[in-house]
């Protein structure tokens, strides 16, 4: 039997994020890499990872506060906030620390001009080139330009940036229209630039610009859905796994959890998981859901309750109490999880809460 420890685990491997930046590296090695490192890391532990990935030449988040926290965790290399600041507090904040912001509205240039900072922010104004999210206008840039040379409180020269909206299927036209729309904001001026994200770096060599913002697949996942990370020579980063706390015989035509919305169609053996949507397992993952338990995939029976999953192990099972479970890992792609559950790698690795134990594995 299991013991006291911590049963649910999210195990990191550092050689496996150093390989895959090294992999993502390889695709473009004239450009810098802006490890992104938003999320707590896509959930991997933001120190942790930072702390591993002393290669990349900075590292990107989505917000003020995060940002200001590796500050005082003692990063020195570049860091972008990649939403931008949000009020002239932040604004102030983020000046205070020398960290780079995405300048994405005319709001945000008037707070500047109108802040007195100690020092001019480091900006890279993002264009929208069709992501339709964030970003100036193509005919917004062109119009806010002289206004964004002349402000004291921004380092000139300044820095372009964008964002694919469809970088994960290749061939789709939007690709190819706002790489154009990206190069035409570009114009003559000799600035450095950023468009490719994780997508991007695989897919999309004309985006490779004097950085790359790699993020998911930093983590050893493939950014399409229909991929794998293994594909590009990805390695997953975490494990997350469990243990069995009880194996049960269970007849022929039995239900088993809330519901009852499963029922055997066979005398069997069920395993009970210490895993649920407690620790951040999807609570809509169905049954058939797969799980790794001593070498094999055996599928999620019935409702994942807050505590507990429950899996089918075979009649003729022998597994035990105490046997590792792998939600999701080298054993178990994230990607081949999240396409039974209906969703994407990227909320499973970064919705487990603060019950799972976040552990890193060293070299």
């Amino acid at each position: 039997m299991c013991s006291g420890m911590d049963v649910a685990q999210a195990l990191v491997s550092r050689a496996a994020l150093r390989h895959n930046l090294k992999q993502l590296r390889s695709y473009s090695p004239q450009s810098k890499m802006m490890a992104v490192v938003k999320a707590n890391a896509y959930g991997h532990g933001v120190e942790g990872v930072v702390n591993t990935l002393t290669e990349a030449d900075g590292y990107g988040v989505a917000r003020a506060s995060e940002a200001v926290a590796l500050r005082e965790a003692g990063v020195t290399k570049p860091l972008l906030v990649l939403e931008g600041f949000f009020s002239a507090e932040e604004a102030l904040q983020l000046s205070q620390h020398g960290v780079a912001v995405a300048l994405h509205s005319e709001e945000q240039l008037r707070c500047l001009e109108q802040s007195r900072l100690p020092a001019p922010l480091e900006v890279w104004v993002k264009i929208d080139t069709g992501m339709h999210r964030l970003g100036l206008l193509p005919e917004q840039w062109r119009d806010l330009q002289p206004r964004i040379q002349a402000c004291r409180n921004i380092q000139q020269p300044v820095k372009l940036m964008s964002h694919f909206a469809c970088a994960d299927e290749p061939e789709h036209p939007l690709n190819r229209q706002q790489q154009a729309c990206f190069d035409e904001q570009q114009g003559e001026l000799a600035l450095e630039t950023s468009f490719a994200n994780s997508a991007g770096i695989l897919f999309h060599p004309q985006s490779h610009g004097s950085w790359n913002r790699p993020g998911i697949a930093l983590y050893g996942i493939s950014p399409q859905v229909d991929s794998f990370g293994r594909d590009f020579k990805l390695i997953p980063a975490m494990t997350m796994q469990s243990t069995l706390i009880a194996v049960r015989e269970h007849p022929k035509g039995g239900s088993v959890g809330y519901g009852a919305s499963w029922q055997s169609e066979r005398a069997t053996r069920l395993g009970v998981v210490a895993m649920g949507y407690g620790d951040g397992y999807p609570r809509t993952a169905p049954s058939g859901t797969p799980v790794w338990v001593n070498g094999r995939e055996v599928p999620i029976v019935g409702r994942v309750s807050m505590d507990m999953l429950c899996v089918e192990l075979g009649p003729e099972a022998q597994d035990r109490p105490g046997d590792r479970v792998v939600l999701w890992g080298p054993e178990l792609p994230a990607e081949k999880v999240a396409a039974s559950i209906g969703t994407i790698a990227y909320e499973l690795v970064t919705n487990h809460t603060q019950r799972v134990a976040l552990r890193y594995l060293d070299d």
